[in-house]
């Protein structure tokens, strides 16, 4: 029996590659954005199935619920949509920027968990065991100076992530939780600094191979294609040029010391 993710955010980035990295591996796919546009495209391009919504919207994601009930029960959900919205210090903090991070990063992903985990527990029940990932950061365990909003938010949704294990425990359902450092998407660091594409383009200036949103979809699908007695509870995913959230080498590697044949 083919398998059925569904994965938020899926208009662009790294919910875009995901639901592509499904596809080719034989899932059944429905990518969940508000642009539909962008949601024709990947259909087009990777013959995902797809949903118009906000998910900030309780009536959006019951539509949702109604939409994936007529098709039974489904094996995994990927929570992926979220961002970052500006880097001022917490004295001159925007709160409705941090408002905002707080209901995409946290209140949506708990709105959909809630809503669709019934249709969840029907495919644990048909096929075995069912999936929840969560696209974290590594946010959401080191601070930065700028990204107090951000961190909180990543924060509270890890939090999230492992309250959840905890209640499920007992169900065949497991939740994993997949925690990117930098990744080099056309939108997310756009979408922070109000569409400045100069800001945007110097925060991987310099560095050699950041992610790319494959290598996350990468992760993601190893995550969900393992036996489903398996837990991924938490991976942390950064280039080798990110040792650390603040540390970040703008040159190019290479190795020290003396040539040893």
């Amino acid at each position: 029996m083919t398998k059925h993710a569904v994965v938020t955010g899926a208009s662009t980035g790294i919910g875009w590659a995901i639901a592509a990295r499904l596809r080719a591996s034989g899932w059944r796919v429905t990518g969940v954005a508000r642009r539909e546009d962008r949601l024709q495209a990947l259909a087009s391009e990777t013959g995902a199935e797809y949903f118009v919504a906000d998910l900030t919207s309780d009536t959006d994601v019951e539509a949702l619920r109604a939409h994936l009930a007529e098709s039974g029960g489904i094996d995994a959900l990927v929570n992926n949509a979220g961002g970052a919205r500006g880097l001022e210090p917490v004295a001159n903090a925007d709160v409705d920027a941090w408002r905002w991070m707080f209901e995409a990063n946290v209140i949506a992903p708990q709105r959909v968990t809630a809503a669709l985990l019934p249709l969840l527990r029907e495919g644990a029940r048909s096929n075995g065991g069912s999936s929840i990932v969560f696209i974290t950061s590594i946010a959401s365990a080191e601070a930065y100076e700028g990204g107090a909003g951000y961190n909180a938010a990543k924060a509270a949704e890890t939090s999230v992530a492992k309250v959840l294990r905890l209640e499920l425990a007992g169900e065949p359902i497991r939740v994993v939780e997949i925690a990117p450092g930098m990744v080099e998407t056309e939108e997310f660091s756009l979408n922070r600094f109000g569409g400045d594409a100069d800001r945007a383009a110097s925060v991987y200036k310099g560095v050699e191979n950041p992610l790319t949103a494959s290598d996350v979809a990468e992760v993601v699908g190893f995550s969900l294609d393992l036996p489903l007695h398996v837990n991924l509870d938490h991976v942390t995913v950064r280039p080798v040029a990110q040792p650390v959230q603040f540390k970040v080498i703008r040159e190019p590697l290479k190795v020290r010391g003396e040539h040893t044949p």
